[in-house]
C-alpha cells in the first residue's frame, strides 16, 4: 500500500461516500478535536504548570534561609521508626529570628546529637520554620515532572472523553443497523427462481 492509498484508507470519513453515515462524519471530528486538544491543550497545561511550579520554587529559594539553631536536649542514637526518618529524628531547637526574637520548634536533626549543638534550619521571612528550598536544578526537574503530570492528565481526560463518545456512537450506529436490518432482512430470505 503506497503513502496516497494510505491516506485516502485514514481519511474515508472526510469524503464523499455512500456508504458514510452521519455517526461516521461525527466521529471524525470528535477525533480530529480529541488530537487538537491533547496537542495543544496538553502542551498549554504542562508549560502553564510547568511555569507555576518553577515561579513558586524561585519564591521559596527568594524567601527562605538558613539560621543557626541550638538543640534543647539531646537526640537519642535508637529511636522508634516512627519518629526517624533517614538517620534523622525529631528535636527541639531554638534560634533566633532577623527581628532578634528568640524562637523555638521542633524539627528533624541528625541523630546523636547532644544538647546545645548547633544545627542549620530554614526558616521563612515570617522567621518560622520551613523546608530547604529546592535548588534551581532540583525545581527544574520537579517542574518539569510537574509540567509532563499536567499534560498526561489532560490527554487522559480527553482521550478518555473521546473514547466514551465513540462508544456511544457505536451504539447507535449498532442500533441503526439493526433498525435496517430489519427492514431489509427478510427482503434476503426470499427464494429467487
Amino acid at each position: 500500500m503506497d503513502g496516497t492509498e494510505g491516506t485516502r484508507k485514514r481519511m474515508w470519513r472526510w469524503r464523499s461516500n455512500p456508504l458514510r453515515r452521519r455517526e461516521d462524519i461525527v466521529e471524525a471530528w470528535i477525533v480530529l478535536a480529541v488530537w487538537v486538544v491533547v496537542a495543544v491543550g496538553g502542551t498549554l497545561a504542562g508549560l502553564a504548570t510547568a511555569r507555576t511550579a518553577d515561579a513558586e520554587f524561585a519564591r521559596q529559594r527568594g524567601e527562605r534561609h538558613p539560621v543557626r539553631a541550638v538543640l534543647q536536649a539531646d537526640v537519642p542514637r535508637a529511636t522508634s521508626a516512627s519518629q526517624t526518618t533517614n538517620g534523622q529524628a525529631e528535636a527541639r531547637i531554638r534560634w533566633t529570628d532577623d527581628n532578634g526574637t528568640s524562637r523555638s520548634g521542633e524539627t528533624l536533626v541528625m541523630r546523636g546529637q547532644k544538647a546545645g549543638a548547633e544545627v542549620v534550619v530554614w526558616v521563612d521571612r515570617r522567621g518560622d520554620l520551613a523546608g530547604e528550598p529546592l535548588s534551581r536544578t532540583e525545581a527544574a526537574v520537579q517542574a518539569g515532572v510537574l509540567g509532563a503530570a499536567a499534560a498526561l492528565a489532560v490527554t487522559g481526560v480527553v482521550v478518555g472523553a473521546g473514547a466514551a463518545a465513540k462508544w456511544r456512537l457505536d451504539r447507535r450506529r449498532l442500533v441503526g443497523w439493526g433498525r435496517e436490518w430489519e427492514s431489509v432482512g427478510p427482503e434476503w430470505g426470499r427464494q429467487t427462481s
